[in-house]
């Protein structure tokens, strides 16, 4: 199995599950932007800790998963992972956070395709938000490359106010500011 399949058969069970998804991190990023080599995969959930143990359950024969681990992460609505044995391929599920942006940020998920298959993306306003939260938090340029990437890439279908709100809100703003005043600076150097 290699990994476009491994990842086909989780979102395959997450939506046999009913868990609700949508694919973020580097996955949303070459969606969005221009591709990238990724060993993992980063996939913000909502569920309820039935159908969480039936999903977990249902994987352990070809992953490494913790159905305690991943209860705990529902509980404290953190971070769990599964790991696929043959591959090495990891799926990171991020519990969905209670707050009134996480909740709007889920709901405005997008169809898509990874691998050929159907999925449910991070839209590239939340992405670009949740790349600069992630910039913030550790510094990584990846995420800044990855954000700017993004603006640049979709910027006549972003919808800024929106992206402008929001950076406001999760104290992003002058990160964005300094993507978006670059992006203009080099649109004017070409």
């Amino acid at each position: 199995m290699n990994e476009p399949s491994v990842l086909e058969l989780v979102l395959a069970r997450l939506e046999q599950f009913g868990i609700t998804y949508m694919l973020t991190g580097s996955m949303a990023s070459n969606f969005y932007g221009p591709p990238r080599s990724t060993q993992d995969a980063d996939v913000v959930i909502e569920s309820d800790e039935q159908s969480l143990r039936r999903f977990v359950s249902s994987l352990s024969g070809e992953f490494y998963a913790d159905t305690d681990s991943a209860v705990d992460a529902l509980k404290t609505r953190f971070m769990f992972n599964i790991i696929h044995h043959n591959t090495g391929f990891k799926v990171d599920f991020i519990i969905r956070k209670a707050d009134p942006y996480s909740v709007l940020a889920l709901g405005r998920r997008v169809p898509g395709k990874v691998f050929n298959t159907n999925a449910w993306f991070a839209s590239p306003e939340d992405l670009i938000l949740s790349k600069l939260q992630w910039h913030k938090a550790s510094e990584s340029s990846r995420q800044l490359e990855d954000a700017t990437h993004v603006l640049k890439l979709q910027r006549t279908r972003l919808d800024l106010q929106y992206l402008r709100t929001w950076a406001f809100q999760l104290h992003v703003d002058d990160i964005l500011d300094e993507i978006l005043v670059e992006i203009e600076n080099k649109k004017f150097e070409s």
